[in-house]
């Protein structure tokens, strides 16, 4: 995605400077070429040096140096992108209103590709007026912000103003700029949440998922080109991606039906549902009573979803499904990817920190048909869900 992208990186005075060393690894690993123009406000924040080293390009922030001149006309025009991380209050006034008294701001005025700032300031200063003033002229230009975070500053107060994380900057720039579309004309079934299985009205047995794992998935499809139907189980979380057609069901046997009627038309499906294993046999008309000192209550396998889709499959269809899973983690998810006639296991354990039910990260392996074994690190499940689509687009070339 990133792979020959040119990245020119500004970095002005804020003590968020220091995330600008883990922005330039991250984007030099990601195989894009970076180069970086600093404030000389910037230099008392992070050492230029360390840029230089990390970006493999000598770091610019004077206008001339040793007789020499800093061309910022060809620099604006050599990147595919122009990213101010961190934009500190002072350098975005400057921007809003024509100032060019650096390098930095020099190289803006005079850019042909595109803009986009990731600010960095303390609350008050942020919610000032004019700073929104400001950041409505930003982006008026036709330049592109980043959203702020809430956290804790540098002033050590609590609230909004934090630089967006080196991730987060990655994630946003590989939306709004280089996102391929190498799902163009591919219908993708997924499905997402847990189920509840009805006891009587009030009651039911159900799990702790989320959702957030498969709306995920299903939003990157959809920004990647596919054509995304997400059968959804009852979660609180909206799906923000327009190009994501939502289908809510409660029980294991509305998903069935969903998906068995979803799936002749469909590419690829991914199965990333906490699906439950048993539902009650009997459904009661009215409010079971608390009445003896025990209640035993009959339960009844349902439907194996991705058994019947893979006994279904036909050939061309991708299917993908998910295990979480306690202890024998790998034994089981090989099992499944066998029995089940998947093309494709995602494995996750409740035993890794930062995996499973209800939180914005995961920690995952793949396990392909072919035998390829991929292990990935915790991420947000954002970037999970890309590290997944990734795979898929592999596997559908291949």
């Amino acid at each position: 995605m990133f792979t020959g992208k040119k990245i020119l990186i500004g970095v002005t005075g804020s003590i968020a400077a220091y995330k600008s060393i883990l922005l330039v690894r991250l984007l030099v690993k990601a195989g894009a070429e970076v180069r970086l123009v600093i404030t000389p406000a910037a230099k008392d924040f992070v050492s230029p040096l360390t840029l230089s080293t990390l970006s493999k390009n000598p770091v610019l922030s004077d206008l001339f140096s040793d007789e020499s001149w800093s061309n910022h006309v060809m620099l604006g025009r050599w990147a595919d992108l122009m990213l101010i991380a961190p934009l500190s209050c002072n350098t975005l006034g400057k921007m809003a209103n024509g100032l060019c008294d650096n390098l930095l701001l020099a190289t803006y005025l005079s850019a042909t590709c595109p803009v986009v700032v990731a600010p960095a300031m303390d609350e008050d200063m942020w919610h000032h007026p004019t700073t929104r003033i400001n950041l409505q002229k930003l982006e008026s230009f036709g330049n592109k912000v980043i959203p702020v975070g809430k956290g804790e500053l540098a002033s050590g107060l609590y609230g909004d103003g934090r630089m967006a994380e080196p991730e987060e900057i990655l994630q946003y720039i590989s939306d709004h700029f280089f996102l391929d579309k190498d799902l163009e004309g591919k219908k993708v079934l997924v499905t997402a949440g847990p189920t509840f299985e009805p006891i009587d009205p009030v009651r039911f047995v159900g799990n702790h998922s989320s959702g957030k794992m498969g709306i995920a998935i299903s939003e990157e499809l959809a920004k990647r080109g596919a054509e995304v139907n997400l059968v959804l189980g009852p979660s609180s979380i909206n799906v923000k991606e327009p190009g994501v057609n939502v289908q809510k069901v409660q029980t294991a046997e509305e998903m069935y039906h969903a998906c068995i009627n979803s799936f002749p038309g469909t590419d690829v499906a991914i199965m990333s549902a906490a699906v439950a294993d048993y539902t009650p046999s009997v459904k009661a008309n009215d409010k079971i009573k608390k009445a003896a000192d025990s209640l035993v209550i009959e339960l009844t396998k349902t439907k194996d979803i991705l058994k019947t889709l893979g006994q279904k499959k036909k050939n061309g269809q991708l299917l993908v499904g998910f295990a979480l899973e306690t202890s024998n983690e790998k034994a089981y998810a090989i099992d499944k990817l066998q029995s089940k006639n998947a093309d494709m296991i995602v494995l996750n354990s409740l035993n890794d920190e930062g995996a499973g039910f209800g939180v914005d990260t995961n920690k995952i392996t793949i396990f392909e048909k072919g035998g390829n074994e991929i292990a990935y690190e915790r991420k947000p499940k954002q970037q999970v869900a890309r590290d997944i689509v990734d795979r898929i687009v592999k596997m559908l070339h291949d």
